[in-house]
C-alpha cells in the first residue's frame, strides 16, 4: 500500500475510491474498502488528518492514532491511501470544489459510498451530486450496528467483546512505557506504566485481561493483566494505565507497547489490607491467563 501525503505523489491511474476518516478501521470501513478492490481498478482510500470534527470545534476521542489507522488500512488491502490535511479552508470547500481539488486529480472514476454519505461544506455533497459530476457511484450497505460512535460508547462502558465484534479485532491502546510509582515490583507484580496518546479514547476504569505487543521487537504477543484507573487503594487521583506482562522478564522503560484488551475482569477498588490487594492481583493474573481473545 502506498501512503500519499499529496496528490503529486499519486501514480497516474484510474481509481475506485472510498472517502472518510476511517477512525478505528472497523468492519463497515473494511466493507467499503473491499468494494473498491472488487471493481478491478486501482483501489484508493481518501482519509483526513486531523479528524474533521476536531477542526470544526467539536470534541471527539479517537479510536486509533493516524499511525495505527494507516497500519490497519494497509491490512485492509487498498493500493493507495491519500491522507488529506483537514484544514478550516478545506472544511469551507463546496462539494463541487472538493471534487475538483481532490477526487479528479486522484484519478477517481468509481466512488464507493456508505448509506447517508455526505461531504463538503455544510455536508451539502452526497451520492447524487457525485453521480451528476460524472462518477460511477456504488453504494455499499452499512454493516448493521457498526459505527465509530457506537464503538466509543461500548469502550466507555467497558464492553470489550461488544467493541471487538464491531471492530473485527480487540480494542487497543498503545504508547510508551514511562516511570510510575513502582509499587508493583514491591508487591511481586512489576507493571509497565503506559503513556498513551492523549487524543485516543481510554476505556472504562477497571481491571482487564489481554495481551501486549512490543512494537520495537518482533515476537509473539505476551499475555497481560492490566489496570486502568486511579489506583484507589493508594488514594490515587491521576489516571494510570498499568500492565503486568505475564512470564516476562526485561526492561520496558522507554519502549513502545501496544495493549489489546480482551475482557474487563472487575472494577478497581480499595482493599482492607495490602495482603488482600496482593491476593486479588494474583487472582486477576490467573483470570488473565485463562482469558481468551474475542472471537
Amino acid at each position: 500500500m502506498s501512503v500519499l501525503r499529496s496528490l503529486a505523489q499519486a501514480e497516474p491511474a484510474e481509481r475506485a475510491v472510498t472517502i472518510g476518516t476511517f477512525d478505528g478501521v472497523h468492519r463497515g470501513h473494511r466493507a467499503a474498502i473491499d468494494a473498491t478492490r472488487e471493481t478491478g481498478l486501482r483501489s484508493g482510500v481518501v482519509t483526513f488528518d486531523p479528524h474533521p470534527r476536531l477542526v470544526l470545534g467539536y470534541e471527539v476521542q479517537l479510536l486509533t492514532p493516524l499511525s495505527r489507522r494507516l497500519e490497519l488500512l494497509d491490512e485492509a488491502g487498498p493500493d493507495d491511501v491519500l491522507v488529506v490535511e483537514f484544514t478550516p479552508e478545506l472544511a469551507r470547500l463546496e462539494p463541487e470544489a472538493f471534487v475538483d481539488a481532490v477526487l479528479r486529480p486522484f484519478g477517481t472514476r468509481v466512488v464507493v459510498v456508505g448509506e447517508g454519505f455526505r461531504f463538503g461544506a455544510g455536508r451539502r455533497g452526497d451520492a447524487d451530486l457525485l453521480g451528476r459530476e460524472g462518477f460511477d457511484v456504488r453504494p455499499v450497505p452499512l454493516v448493521p450496528g457498526v459505527s465509530s460512535t457506537r464503538i466509543r460508547d461500548l469502550l466507555r462502558e467497558g464492553d470489550m467483546p461488544g467493541a471487538a465484534a464491531l471492530l473485527g479485532r480487540a480494542p487497543e491502546l498503545e504508547g510508551t512505557v514511562v516511570s510510575g510509582d513502582q509499587r508493583g515490583g514491591t508487591l511481586g507484580f512489576p507493571t509497565a506504566n503506559l503513556a498513551s496518546d492523549p487524543g485516543v479514547l481510554v476505556p472504562a476504569y477497571g481491571i482487564y485481561a489481554g495481551e501486549a505487543t512490543l512494537l520495537d521487537e518482533p515476537g509473539e504477543p505476551i499475555r497481560t493483566a492490566l489496570s486502568i484507573g486511579v489506583n484507589p487503594h493508594y488514594g490515587g487521583v491521576e489516571r494510570r494505565i498499568e500492565a503486568f506482562l505475564l512470564d516476562f522478564e526485561g526492561d520496558l522503560y522507554g519502549r513502545p507497547l501496544r495493549l489489546a484488551l480482551w475482557e474487563r475482569l472487575r472494577d478497581e477498588r480499595a482493599f482492607a489490607s495490602e495482603q488482600e490487594l496482593v491476593e486479588q492481583i494474583a487472582a486477576d493474573v490467573e483470570a488473565a491467563r485463562a482469558a481468551r481473545p474475542p472471537a
